[in-house]
């Protein structure tokens, strides 16, 4: 008797790691693994790395490949949904990598891929901060800032690409440059990198003494939980930069809220994870100063709930409404 296909596996490519997680049919996890991405080795490479670590968290899970009944990869960088393939994905150097096609061949089951930050709104929409909400927009400020939309139930996307890149949203008129190659994203003035790249100037013209004493002007380690740090001990500077990030950031989603009125909007990423309450308090006050007035009052803003297992939990989801 054949088994069941009753498991399905998450699959997380981060830029630097990668996470697989396999679940139940009740989406419970029953095995995980994470390992680094290790780009440099290729995209040959990481593609054979990808199938190692699915297998490794199926060996821990206690699952055969031929009880898959789906796989769900939430990747980084542009994709083209339709043929699965990663088209470029930032900081590791693979391209046109066919992702779908290699782990349907290879596990014999259906394999949905999405972008990482869709898929980790989705699991927040099926199990988290987002749950049972008709219209989901998610913002997770990081190195940049990812955004993604759940509408009625369904990842909203474009025919061939993911959208929502709320963090390319023009906000400042010929301002810096963005990685993007275009001038005035917000990423520049609301990302973590944004912020600490501010913050490190700060720092070293002695402003902020707290953030120096534990990182220097040091870039690599300004991270979201040593700006905390540095705010819950006084560095006022800090404080300054981070809050009109946030202020940044309230105004770019108060014209995603006048464009499709979301009843719940989800913060997350480690800043959020780091200093929840500004980032949650901060961008709702500037929604209610800033939407039409006829919304205030409309949405809700959350600070993410399920932390590093959206992604895989996202995925496993989407992999069971798309097979």
């Amino acid at each position: 008797m054949a088994k069941q296909k009753s498991y399905r596996v998450g699959f997380d490519l981060g830029g630097t790691k990668m996470m697989a997680a396999v679940f139940d049919a009740d989406f419970e996890i029953t095995g995980r693994r994470r390992r680094k991405t290790k780009g440099q080795q290729g995209a040959e490479a990481g593609l054979e790395r990808i199938v190692q670590t699915i297998e490794q968290a199926l060996d821990e899970a206690g699952v055969e490949a031929a009880q898959l009944a789906g796989i769900g990869v939430g990747s980084p960088g542009p994709l083209d949904l339709n043929r699965g393939v990663m088209l470029d994905l930032p900081n590791v150097g693979w391209r046109d990598v066919p992702l779908r096609d290699t782990l349907q061949k290879h596990f014999g089951c259906p394999v949905a891929v999405a972008n990482d930050v869709d898929t980790g709104l989705f699991g927040e929409y099926r199990f988290g901060a987002a749950k049972g909400a008709r219209c989901a927009v998610g913002v997770f400020p990081g190195t940049g800032i990812g955004g993604g939309c759940v509408y009625e139930g369904r990842l909203m996307r474009g025919a061939m690409l993911s959208c929502m890149e709320i963090g390319h949203m023009n906000v400042v008129p010929d301002g810096q440059l963005c990685g993007c190659g275009r001038r005035g994203c917000l990423e520049t003035v609301a990302s973590r990198l944004a912020i600490a790249s501010a913050a490190a100037a700060a720092a070293y013209r002695g402003e902020a003494p707290h953030l120096f004493e534990k990182a220097g002007a040091d870039l690599t380690r300004i991270r979201s939980g040593a700006l905390a740090d540095a705010m819950a001990a006084g560095d006022e500077a800090v404080e300054r930069i981070v809050r009109n990030a946030v202020e940044w950031l309230g105004a770019a989603m108060a014209n995603v809220v006048n464009l499709l009125t979301p009843d719940v909007i989800v913060l997350g990423g480690g800043l959020v994870e780091a200093m929840p309450d500004l980032f949650v308090d901060g961008v709702r006050t500037v929604l209610d100063e800033r939407v039409m007035p006829s919304f205030v009052g409309s949405y809700e803003v959350r600070a993410a709930a399920l932390g590093d297992d959206a992604t895989v939990r996202g995925a496993a989801a989407l992999a069971a409404e798309t097979a």
